[in-house]
C-alpha cells in the first residue's frame, strides 16, 4: 500500500507553505489555504518514521462529515474538498485559544482532579467524582498557546482580562462550542459511542467567526464505547476507547515514550497495515459509512492534479 509521507507542490499563486506534524498547508494568495492531510502519524509529540496508508483520508473525511453536519450551527472555513486527503478553506485569523470541552472526567482533567484540585480552568468541580464519570454538565477548559513549551490551561476570566479574546467574541465561542459538542454527542450516540472530550479551533474573517481546522476525529477527540461503560465504571476499570491510544500503547510496550534517549521502535509492514486497518475501522464506526479506499497507485500526483483543478475553478 502506498501512502503520502510528504508533499512538495508549487501551485499558481502560492505564497507560503507550512509543514505540521501530519498536515502540509499551502497558502494561496491571501484568500485560501490548501490543507493536505498526509499519512504521517505522530505520538508523544514525535512524527513516527513510517506513514500509515489511508490515515489522512480517514481524518479528512471524518472532519468533512462533521463540519457539514454542523454548518447550521456555525459557519466553517471549508470552501472545497477536491480530494479525499485535501480540504481547501478560507484564510481566517485564528483565535489564540483552543476551546476544549469535556463531558466526562478523563485525561488531563482527571489528573488535575486526582491531584486534589477542584477547579480546572476556573470551572469548579464537585467532590466525590471518579475517573471517567459523566460530569453534571459539559465544561469548557480552554488552553492558550504558550510562547514557549506546551499549551497552558487558562480560565475564561483570564482570557478576557488579558485581551486574548474580546468578551463578546469569547462568549460566542463558548456558545458555538457547546452547540457543536451537543450535535457531535448526539450523532455518535447513534453509533454506540460516547464523545468524551474534544477541542475546537475558531478564526475570524471579515468580522465573522468561523469554525476552522478538523473536528471530531480520533486524533483530536476521545471516544468511549457506550456498551459496557457503566459496568467498567462500577469496577473502576479502564474504558474501551476509540482513539489512536493503541499506537501509544504499542510504543510504550516497545520502550518508547518520546524521551530524548529513546529510539523509535521499528514499525514492521505488518504493524503499519494493522494501524491502517484500525483507522479504517475507526472511520466506519464513527461515521456509519463504509470506507472507500481511493486509488493509491500514484497518490501525490492524484492529489496535485485535484488541487490544481479546484484552484482553477475557484480562481
Amino acid at each position: 500500500m502506498n501512502a503520502i509521507k510528504e508533499t512538495h507542490y508549487k501551485f499558481p499563486g502560492q505564497s507560503n507553505f507550512y509543514k505540521g506534524k501530519v498536515r502540509d498547508v499551502y497558502t494561496i494568495g491571501d484568500q485560501l489555504l490548501v490543507m493536505v492531510v498526509t499519512d504521517r502519524i505522530s505520538a508523544f509529540d514525535v512524527v513516527l518514521p513510517e506513514p500509515v496508508p489511508f490515515k489522512g483520508q480517514v481524518l479528512n473525511q471524518i472532519a468533512a462529515k462533521f463540519l457539514q453536519a454542523t454548518i447550521d450551527i456555525v459557519p466553517n472555513w471549508v470552501v472545497d474538498i477536491p480530494d479525499p486527503n485535501v480540504t481547501i478553506g478560507r484564510i481566517c485569523e485564528p483565535f489564540k485559544v483552543e476551546m476544549v470541552i469535556r463531558g466526562y472526567l478523563a485525561g488531563h482533567a482527571w489528573r488535575e482532579y486526582q491531584a486534589g484540585r477542584r477547579s480546572v480552568c476556573g470551572v469548579a468541580l464537585p467532590d466525590g467524582l471518579r475517573e471517567n464519570d459523566r460530569l453534571p454538565e459539559p465544561i469548557i477548559t480552554p488552553t492558550t498557546k504558550a510562547s514557549v513549551g506546551h499549551d497552558e490551561d487558562i480560565s475564561r476570566e483570564e482570557i478576557i482580562k488579558r485581551g486574548i479574546v474580546s468578551e463578546e467574541d469569547y462568549l460566542q465561542l463558548e456558545n458555538y462550542t457547546r452547540a457543536v459538542f451537543k450535535r457531535g454527542t448526539e450523532m455518535v450516540a447513534e453509533r454506540g459511542l460516547i464523545l468524551v472530550d474534544t477541542k475546537y479551533e475558531f478564526g475570524k474573517a471579515d468580522g465573522k467567526i468561523y469554525l476552522i481546522d478538523e473536528i471530531h476525529t480520533p486524533d483530536s477527540s476521545r471516544y468511549f464505547y457506550k456498551d459496557g461503560y457503566e459496568e467498567l465504571l462500577s469496577k473502576n476499570e479502564p474504558q474501551r476507547q476509540l482513539s489512536k491510544e493503541f499506537v501509544r500503547k504499542w510504543l510504550i510496550d516497545n520502550g518508547f515514550q518520546g524521551k530524548e534517549d529513546q529510539a523509535i521502535p521499528v514499525m514492521s509492514a505488518e504493524f503499519v497495515k494493522s494501524v491502517s486497518d484500525r483507522y479504517i475501522e475507526l472511520y466506519e464506526h464513527i461515521t456509519g459509512d463504509r470506507f472507500i479506499r481511493q486509488d493509491d497507485s500514484d497518490l501525490t500526483s492524484r492529489v496535485e492534479r485535484n488541487i490544481k483543478e479546484a484552484l482553477r475553478r475557484l480562481s
